[in-house]
């Protein structure tokens, strides 16, 4: 959801999120793609990758999303945890509001770091 909504709202001239987990799953969780396609945001095509350094190589941050999976330590790079539920089987009223939390963290950063949204936000 964060690398989504980053990449919705920021102007990619600025910045770009790559999303990866330590155990991703072979699919995104349908209750994450409904509650995103509902704000127009389409996953249903998206692939769960494995954060592997290499992939890590280049980025400037690593946002965590403390779902109860052990966090990777990348040389270098600078952290952030946010520990926000894991929408995983939850009802969707529930995904819904870790949807608009996790929208509201990435505009948090965007503001912290100085980026430019797109021109449409």
């Amino acid at each position: 959801m964060a690398a989504a909504w980053f990449n919705h709202l920021v102007d990619s001239s600025e910045a770009q999120a790559i999303s990866a987990g330590t155990q991703p799953d072979d699919h995104v969780h349908p209750e994450v793609v409904n509650s995103m396609s509902e704000i127009g945001i389409d996953l249903s095509g998206a692939t769960p990758r494995k954060l592997t350094e290499e992939l890590a190589r280049g980025a400037t941050l690593l946002v965590t999303m403390g779902c109860g999976e052990s966090s990777p330590s990348i040389s270098g790079l600078r952290t952030d945890d946010w520990p926000v539920e894991n929408p995983n089987g939850k009802p969707l009223e529930t995904v819904r509001a870790i949807r608009d939390e996790v929208q509201e963290r990435v505009l948090a950063l965007v503001k912290e770091d100085g980026l430019k949204l797109k021109s449409s936000q």
